[in-house]
């Protein structure tokens, strides 16, 4: 791999004090050079100490930084990271998330030896320390994304190393976006433009919800997200995929992986955990649609 790549870590965080930290330490301690990477920070002015923590992390850091501070939503956020990264490739860090060492240096090796790619995802880890909930959402994710190489997939943005040339020819983030959804519109977008998507060998974790009612606002919101997106473009949100039968019948049949994988009978409960999921999405979305 080229060491003249430049790489930029783009983090657009909210009231994360808890987990912004441990998330900034995993790049801190990634294995790629130090004079390769930029971080830039986006705060949507948190009411925590999200914001001291984050300095208070990269103030002696080798790593050039930059933090901004936005209340326009997310979409804004990540156009705020988009135009102003030096790097190549914006590889995009939640403040829930975990990087392994090689993290960076596996995502931007994929990139460079695959010249069609506009984005690539890492998969998705199992992270011990998360609770009956977070581990079923480990579950899901780890087996959605276990399969590598190119996909059709919608890759969402966590853990995802973005093509800065293939961001700028479709115009990067849709600013208007408060909510989510700004992933899966800009990604469509990428597609369209002809570029690939991928799932790599980079491994990370995330800290995931802690309760039910955490989970129910969380996909509520997405649902929001998604209702907004779906009436830019109908054909980016798929609906038919997102309930039962079909959908249902998909995770029942996982139970069996998700066992093999865990070794817990929790995994039984995926199918279940879904459906709750899936009614959050379904009444965030009804809600902006009403």
């Amino acid at each position: 791999m080229k060491r003249n790549i430049k790489v930029t870590i783009g983090f657009c965080v909210k009231n994360a004090e808890a987990t912004v930290g441990q998330a900034i330490d995993s790049v801190l301690n990634q294995d790629f050079p130090r004079e390769s990477m930029e971080i830039i920070v986006v705060d949507g002015y948190s009411k925590d100490r999200t914001l001291d923590v984050v300095k208070s992390k990269l103030e002696n850091s080798e790593i050039n930084s930059k933090i901004f501070c936005e209340k326009n939503g997310l979409g804004y956020a990540r156009q705020m990271v988009v135009d102003n990264a030096q790097g190549d490739f914006i590889v995009w860090v939640d403040a829930d998330m975990v990087l392994s060492p090689n993290f960076v240096s596996k995502q931007v090796y994929f990139m460079e030896q695959t010249p069609k790619a506009g984005i690539a995802k890492g998969r998705y880890g199992i992270f011990k320390e998360n609770s009956l909930v977070g581990i079923l959402e480990d579950l899901e994710f780890a087996l959605t994304f276990r399969n590598e190489g190119e996909t059709n997939l919608s890759l969402g943005i966590s853990g995802c190393i973005y093509r800065v040339k293939a961001l700028k020819q479709v115009g990067g983030f849709d600013t208007t976006i408060r909510g989510a959804g700004e992933d899966t519109e800009v990604e469509n977008r990428i597609k369209l433009a002809g570029w690939a998507l991928y799932v790599t060998p980079a491994i990370f974790y995330e800290k995931r919800r802690s309760t039910w009612r955490s989970l129910w606002n969380e996909y509520f919101w997405h649902g929001v997200g998604a209702s907004y997106v779906s009436r830019k473009n109908p054909r980016v949100i798929k609906n038919y995929k997102m309930f039962p039968p079909l959908a249902l019948f998909t995770e029942f049949l996982r139970v069996p992986s998700a066992y093999k994988l865990t070794g817990r009978g929790i995994a039984f409960l995926l199918p279940f955990h879904y459906i709750f999921k899936r009614m959050a999405w379904f009444f965030g979305f009804m809600k902006e649609r009403l």
